[in-house]
């Protein structure tokens, strides 16, 4: 293990590495056997007026979350704007009003969560405004406006917002510069192509995690999604095959949970729009319920949408929107969205049920026998 060592160049033809040790300057070159890229993924910042202002903050690491925490603790921030409403970007709303801050959010789409259908993604949207988050949808950065190399608020195409900070939530890239420099075949989004096992294209190079493609199981075409949970499996079949032993990835459909206070947010499987750009035709159903049998304390409402392929109702995509207990219901979809089941068959899933848990009718099966009325 060396840290502090920064890899500039990979030479796949002599199978060496170019590395700088960032101590005491020195370079120099070191041969591999097979070589492992899993250099992740780098917040985007948009190239914009004053994009490199202070307290402009991409948060990506437990280093970078540390260094707002620090800047809050200061106690001279006041008003913040976060620009981006996926994952990250409502995280961060959260936080920072928790933290006792005046927060807005800038989203260049009409709802948040953009892997969300818009019906559900208002429902998201709702949620924040109700823990005091000040939303501006459909809206587009265009400028940073600073003072003595500070920020001190943002600009977009309808209005002017002032800010002591301003966390940018706009997403991450594959970090590949270093290996499309060596040639190594770049695929979705501009990840590492690999095969199931994490191959490159190049001999003796494997690459795992953010900065790797993946495969959608549903649609049946290469993917890019950067989740912890993708990359730690990708590290897994990448290990054992470097070990010597024979694993695969197969593939992902996508899942994946957040909480914006105290409501939770779940998706699986394709969304509307992406059934749409592959030519299917779809039903879906969207149903209320609660979490826990209706007379049992602490029971709270859930929003399920389901959607499924038109004529053979096959499974397509999942999402959920509700209080405590709602989001890990997901797991249920995307096992089935796996399984490649249809609808009909979720109908006839054997789940647990005692009123702490579930209604009688779990909503996830409720929602699959609206579907299947539905076809």
């Amino acid at each position: 293990m060396r840290i502090l060592h920064d890899v500039e160049e990979i030479d796949a033809a002599k199978r060496r590495v170019h590395v700088r040790d960032l101590k005491s300057g020195k370079s120099r070159w070191e041969s591999y056997g097979q070589l492992l890229i899993a250099t992740g993924a780098a917040p985007i910042c948009p190239d914009l007026p004053g994009a490199d202002a202070v307290d402009i903050c991409g948060v990506n690491t437990l280093a970078s979350g540390m260094e707002i925490r620090s800047r809050l603790d200061k106690g001279n921030i006041k008003r913040a704007v976060v620009v981006g409403g996926g994952y990250i970007g409502l995280e961060m709303a959260e936080a920072l009003v928790m933290n006792g801050l005046e927060v807005s959010l800038i989203s260049r789409p009409p709802q948040v969560m953009g892997t969300l259908d818009e019906d559900m993604g208002a429902l998201v949207s709702q949620a924040l405004r109700d823990v005091g988050v000040t939303l501006y949808l459909d809206e587009e950065l265009t400028e940073f406006e600073t003072k003595a190399g500070k920020v001190t608020g943002i600009v977009t195409d309808k209005r002017n917002l002032p800010a002591d900070i301003v966390i940018l939530g706009l997403g991450v890239r594959p970090n590949t510069a270093l290996a499309a420099a060596a040639g190594i075949p770049l695929g979705e989004k501009g990840s590492i192509r690999v095969n199931e096992r994490m191959e490159t294209g190049t001999p003796g190079i494997w690459a795992a995690g953010d900065c790797a493609e993946s495969f959608h199981l549903i649609s049946r075409r290469p993917f890019y999604v950067a989740l912890g949970t993708v990359a730690n499996r990708q590290g897994r079949v990448a290990g054992i095959n470097l070990g010597g032993g024979y694993a695969t990835f197969p593939g992902v459909t996508g899942t994946a949970v957040t909480k914006i206070c105290h409501v939770e947010v779940a998706r699986t499987g394709l969304q509307e729009q992406e059934i749409a750009a592959l030519g299917l035709e779809h039903v879906s159903a969207v149903i209320k319920s609660r979490t826990r049998a209706g007379y049992y304390p602490g029971s709270g409402d859930i929003t399920v949408k389901l959607l499924a392929e038109r004529g053979s109702g096959r499974l397509l995509g999942g999402q959920i929107v509700g209080m405590e207990g709602s989001a890990k219901r997901i797991d249920t979809v995307a096992t089935a969205l796996q399984a490649g089941f249809t609808v009909e068959e979720m109908i006839n899933l054997d789940l647990g049920y005692a009123p702490p848990f579930s209604p009688v009718w779990d909503p996830v099966v409720t929602a699959a026998r609206a579907v299947a009325k539905k076809l």
